[in-house]
């Protein structure tokens, strides 16, 4: 019988003054983890016996020089730096901004070249890796630049997955962006997401308001009523369960995000807010809608515990999770909708 192939999981280090090296490290101290996947951390094997000495962790590394070299059972660090880096726990710096988007660059050509399967991204300071090759928000619209399809940021657990409409903007930039091609947008790509990347054959879609209280029916703006209704209208005209738009101040504390697959929030604060309060620590960031598959924790740097043995593996390990079981259901939906028989037409 054949073995089952091993699921290659690309690693970008992320900053390198902060708990990204800890929090993998820590994942991957736990040899059962390499039953799951193949690892492969974009860095180099020099910066990696640091942390390992300065944090005390216990963890047989492969340094390899190229893709081809990567060995299953083990974790392996792809050596794409020879630098001499000093490591500051915890202070931001343009090198360590400088080396986690090398670590990316590399981790994303790899995911474009088949050489890996999923990519798990640590955490970055979105300040300090700024520079000509990277002037981004953040990792997601990068991605979106360089894979196939366009993004739909969804925070996510096994009971609760929230997208945003729109993203990194600031909120003075929000009410003028929403438009229906936007919301549909968004929707498609949530939908599409859900019946591949998770087997939901017909998802139930909740959309939050823009507005306090939708709006109150223009007296507190008229977005809700002439731009988020039509829109949702539309789509249950054809028979799809798009519902809303709900009052967004209560409508995570009342539970009401349980009757959904998803939900669909307007914009960064208002639906990340409560998600992580509702989750922090166990959430994941996936990058739907692309071509690719990437996830990562649901925090940041964390620099104030950096370099302390104190930062939580918990929410890199579910992101690690959760690429694995996407990877899986994607290829079953490949799978089962490759040859579907049609039906010929009788004259």
């Amino acid at each position: 019988m054949e073995k089952e192939k091993k699921i290659k999981v690309g690693i970008s280090i992320g900053d390198l003054n902060g708990i990204g090296s800890e929090i993998i490290l820590k994942t991957f101290a736990d040899k059962r983890m390499l039953d799951f996947c193949t690892p492969v951390l974009f860095a180099s094997s020099k910066v990696v016996s640091f942390y390992k000495k300065t944090l005390k962790l216990n963890i047989q590394t492969q340094g390899v020089t190229e893709m081809s070299k990567v060995i299953d059972g083990r974790f392996n660090v792809c050596n794409i730096w020879k630098d001499e880096i000093t490591i500051s726990y915890g202070k931001p710096s343009k090198d360590a901004g400088k080396y986690a988007f090398l670590s990316l660059e590399k981790a994303t050509e790899a995911l474009k070249n088949k050489e890996i399967d999923v990519l798990v991204t640590a955490p970055i300071n979105k300040d300090n890796i700024q520079s000509e090759e990277f002037n981004f928000p953040g990792h997601t619209e990068y991605l979106e630049s360089k894979l196939e399809g366009e993004s739909l940021m969804i925070l996510m657990t096994d009971e609760l997955r929230v997208g945003l409409i729109t993203g990194h903007i600031p909120i003075s930039k929000v009410a003028e962006t929403i438009t229906p091609e936007l919301i549909q947008k968004k929707v498609d790509i949530m939908y599409q997401s859900l019946v591949k990347d998770f087997g939901i054959n017909k998802p139930k879609i909740a959309i939050l308001g823009l507005n306090p209280h939708c709006g109150d029916h223009g007296v507190i703006g008229n977005e809700d009523d002439e731009i988020v209704r039509p829109t949702i209208e539309k789509y249950l005209d054809e028979g799809k369960q798009i519902y809303g738009p709900y009052a967004a101040d209560s409508f995570f504390g009342s539970g009401t995000y349980k009757e959904f697959d998803a939900v669909l929030a307007m914009y960064h604060d208002q639906g990340l807010a409560p998600f992580k309060t509702i989750a922090f620590g166990n959430g994941v960031n996936y990058t739907a809608g692309l071509s690719e598959i990437r996830t990562s924790p649901d925090h940041g740097t964390a620099y104030n515990i950096s370099g302390k043995g104190m930062g939580d593996e918990s929410s890199f390990k579910e992101a690690l999770f959760q690429a694995l079981t996407i990877h899986k259901k994607r290829e079953e939906y490949k799978a089962l909708t490759k040859n579907v028989l049609k039906v010929k037409k009788t004259s």
